[in-house]
């Protein structure tokens, strides 16, 4: 579902051209291809937010050390949407968090398919398989939560947790809620913001590489277009609402895998298959924005 609070504003920010989210694939791959909510982020339609927290989850690799790869020395925070708990801390989830440039609840549900698999779980299962394949590559992950907490992290938690490990690079995983025909991924970079707590000056142009890395990855090895119905089919969003965004210090961008509340793309999102290739697509972006 849109990422870490509440529905999307009325107007966004210029999107990047759909040349600029796929070239990043050609500078890291040979040849580029295609095919083919609801929390912070937000897309066409209202979704609870969420992003609040305490401390990132361990990696399941515990204390087994991390094998040396081109990934080695840098470290990247993964963010799985909402919580599968926050559903009964509805009181919780609805306090309301400062996010730089005012306030928003503390996380959202997130949304569903029709058959009931929650983005939730969803989130999770992605970011476990994502994790397995950067820390094959030698990055260190971290995780903001791993459903080892009754409810959030909040989003300015969730924030907090990438700055505070100085990540390389975060991402927020998600999925969609919006209207049935309403189909693809998108993903979500920030504004340029200054308010309150929250300056994104230093982080725009970083998130945005970042950003259009993953776009370009995720087509290439998905499958799945650019979303039709947000980013003028460029699948890339930028937006001022957020506050997983807002208040992060270091390069982040939430990623709308697609829409659970349609029936081709729920499909896609509830096979395992495509959840790994899903993952694949993540790491391999992250991968090519951290080498350059």
């Amino acid at each position: 579902m849109p990422y870490d609070d509440c529905p999307p504003p009325t107007r966004r920010a210029r999107p990047l051209s759909v040349a600029a989210a796929l070239a990043a694939v050609c500078l890291t791959a040979a040849g580029c291809g295609g095919g083919p909510e609801t929390g912070e982020a937000g897309a066409a339609s209202p979704r609870p937010g969420a992003d609040a927290a305490t401390s990132a989850a361990p990696t399941p690799t515990g204390k087994q050390p991390l094998p040396k790869g081109p990934l080695t020395g840098r470290t990247v925070v993964i963010d799985p949407g909402h919580n599968p708990g926050n559903r009964d801390h509805t009181r919780e989830i609805n306090e309301q968090v400062d996010i730089g440039t005012g306030r928003k609840e503390c996380d959202t549900t997130g949304t569903a398919t029709n058959d009931g698999y929650a983005e939730a779980r969803f989130t999770l299962d992605v970011s476990h398989r994502l994790r397995a394949l950067l820390e094959a590559e030698g990055a260190r992950v971290r995780l903001t939560h791993d459903a080892d907490r009754p409810f959030g992290p909040c989003i300015d938690e969730r924030a907090r947790i990438g700055n505070e490990a100085k990540a390389d690079a975060v991402v927020s995983v998600h999925a969609d809620g919006s209207a049935v025909g309403n189909r693809g991924f998108h993903v979500i970079l920030p504004a340029g913001v200054k308010g309150g707590g929250a300056d994104t000056s230093k982080i725009v142009k970083s998130s945005a590489d970042l950003g259009a890395r993953i776009a370009g990855h995720f087509a290439r090895t998905t499958g799945s277009a650019p979303s039709n119905y947000i980013g003028g089919n460029t699948g890339l969003d930028t937006r001022d609402d957020l506050g997983g965004l807002n208040l992060s210090t270091v390069p982040k961008v939430f990623v709308e895998c697609g829409n659970m509340r349609d029936p081709k793309d729920a499909a896609l999102l509830t096979a395992a298959s495509w959840r790994q290739k899903a993952a694949q697509g993540l790491a391999d972006g992250i991968a090519g924005y951290l080498k350059g």
